[in-house]
């Protein structure tokens, strides 16, 4: 607590630049300027008291492309002790001229576990795994950036679904790394560091969101999706703690999608940016579930992953969203009902989340009763995460 609240100092973002107006609205990079524009998520899980969880942030289906730089496997038992998902950060560059860069990027309280295009030096590296102490001192960097404007590169491509391929839909400037076209520097991680938002539910249903952070957060969402209906509650300015009603479950989904968006410019990112990212992620943030979204501080990121481009942009937004999962008192009800049942598809539903839920009601009733089903299912959900040989590694 008291490392957020002296050592994260509000950064301001970056500055305009007078220009011609592009058509996604963003303002157009004079001469010899280079702009660099990064958005990404911290997703973790909230104990019932609201502090975050460990659970097996690796876990999940493969949702990347085959040509994507792995630290290891896609799961296994290194990873099951943290408490963030760094999910898809993605950086993109604009320019006018044909330039070099070098990126690095530090994460001192995780590790890098996927990259694209190849990466110059990555720590902890597969073979340093064991020798290493968990989730500290990850880093990774790409030594030979050319950002080259007006260039028309053939990108990889490949079939099956995946979270990769909508975050080229901008305007940003084609990448070349060794012999490697990209539209953008892509990276994911593990970690363990203290999120800024502790939401719990309280005795009437309500939701108590506590802001552990000395700075303000700017903007955040309460978000509902319960049997395909779907609401959400917007605060903003959260400075201590905040009491929200649960949402009426009356919205559509593109309203909802509008709000992000505009949240997202309003934070730094250019409108196709934004749109880019909520494509990306549509289909997970508003699955089935409570889950309170958040737009992280400028100086959370900096200080949790701090970014060094060499030389250095004229300007660098980083816009980074907190995804929060929350165990609502329907989901535990629905849970524990499915548990004695034996109801597999409708424990399914909650994916990755299920087992750091399922830690909760284990903790208030450690004397329930499981079916036979359900000890099948959530053992086999186990063993896929802590043996590799029981997924594929990439998506095909």
């Amino acid at each position: 607590m008291q490392f957020h609240k002296t050592l994260l100092a509000f950064v301001p973002a970056g500055f305009l630049i007078a220009a011609e107006i592009l058509p996604d609205h963003r303002p157009a990079p004079v001469p010899n300027q280079v702009i660099a524009h990064e958005w990404g998520t911290f997703t973790s899980v909230a104990a019932r008291a609201g502090y975050q969880l460990r659970w097996a942030p690796f876990s999940g289906s493969p949702d990347l492309p085959c040509f994507v730089s792995r630290l290891g496997p896609h799961r296994f038992k290194y990873f099951a002790g943290g408490s963030i998902r760094m999910e898809t950060p993605v950086i993109y560059f604009y320019s006018q001229k044909p330039t070099t860069l070098s990126v690095h990027v530090d994460f001192p309280h995780g590790w890098i576990t996927e990259w694209y295009p190849k990466a110059t030096n990555v720590w902890p590296t597969l073979d340093a795994l064991a020798s290493v102490a968990p989730l500290v001192d990850g880093k990774i960097g790409w030594a030979q950036v050319k950002v080259q404007p007006g260039a028309d590169p053939v990108y990889r491509t490949t079939t099956g679904g995946s979270h990769y391929f909508a975050a080229r839909n901008t305007d940003a400037a084609p990448l070349q790394v060794e012999d490697q076209q990209e539209k953008l520097i892509f990276y994911r991680g593990i970690g363990n560091f203290l999120v800024p938002l502790r939401p719990k539910f309280n005795e009437q249903g309500e939701v108590v969101i506590a802001n552990a952070m000395a700075e303000p957060i700017a903007f955040a969402m309460l978000f509902e999706n319960h049997g395909g209906r779907i609401g959400y509650r917007i605060v903003r300015d959260i400075s201590e703690t905040t009491q929200i009603a649960p949402p009426e479950l009356a919205s559509e989904a593109g309203e909802i999608h509008k709000k992000l968006e505009d949240a997202l410019t309003e934070a730094g990112l250019y409108r196709k940016e934004a749109l880019a990212m909520v494509e990306t992620w549509k289909d997970s943030w508003f699955e089935e579930g409570t889950r309170l979204f958040y737009l992280a501080p400028r100086s959370l990121v900096d200080a949790e992953l701090p970014l060094q481009i060499k030389p250095a942009p004229t300007e660098v937004a980083r816009v980074f969203v907190g995804r929060i999962e929350m165990l609502s008192p329907w989901m535990e009800s629905e849970i524990r009902t499915s548990l004695t049942s034996g109801n597999v598809p409708a424990l399914a539903k909650f994916g990755r989340f299920l087992d750091p839920f399922l830690q909760q009601i284990a903790l208030r009733d450690p004397g329930l009763v499981w079916s036979s089903a359900a000890q099948r299912y959530v053992k086999l959900a186990n063993d896929a995460v802590n043996n590799p040989a029981a997924t594929a590694s990439c998506v095909n």
